[in-house]
């Protein structure tokens, strides 16, 4: 046990400043009727089937993963995937790790699998109101905080020399 970890993936995915949200079945063991992110398990599949990309190695497994689960859950597309944080816990004796990931709106239309019975876009600020599992919520103001932050850099870089009146 000290050496095996369950682990999963997460994925925040980000449309025009709203992120996707799913409530899952009332018939899922854990959490039934909650809301969380489309994301699941690590499968020996998501790797094993496919060429390595050295002698020994895959790389990118993880995004591999949740693009698959993305896909199977809600039918979209997402493009590039960045890390955002993880998260640790207990499933009765068995240690679960949780990698929790973002990635932009790429293509598709949100079709829900039998996991989940509904799906909405939400804002930071729409989010609260919603039942969502312990630490989605946290993690979205974590995202949120490091969007808003990239956004100002952004922009302090997009003005011209000029409109700020003179040398930088």
């Amino acid at each position: 046990m000290d050496h095996k970890h369950i682990v999963a993936i997460t994925g925040i995915i980000v449309k025009e400043g709203k992120y996707l949200i799913t409530q899952r079945s009332f018939n899922k063991k854990a959490f039934p009727g909650k809301w969380t992110l489309p994301g699941g398990g690590l499968e020996v599949s998501d790797y094993l089937d496919i060429p390595k990309d050295t002698s020994e190695h895959w790389y990118r497994v993880l995004e591999k993963a949740l693009r698959r689960e993305i896909f199977e859950e809600v039918g979209l597309k997402v493009g590039e995937i960045t890390y955002l944080t993880n998260l640790a816990f207990l499933k009765k004796e068995e240690p679960c790790l949780v990698i929790s990931m973002f990635a932009p709106y790429q293509g598709g239309e949100v079709v829900l699998n039998d996991e989940s019975i509904d799906y909405r876009w939400v804002s930071l600020e729409e989010a609260i109101f919603f039942d969502l599992i312990e630490g989605i919520y946290e993690e979205l103001v974590i995202l949120d905080d490091l969007l808003s932050k990239n956004s100002a850099k952004k922009m302090t870089f997009s003005f011209d020399k000029k409109q700020l009146g003179g040398e930088i």
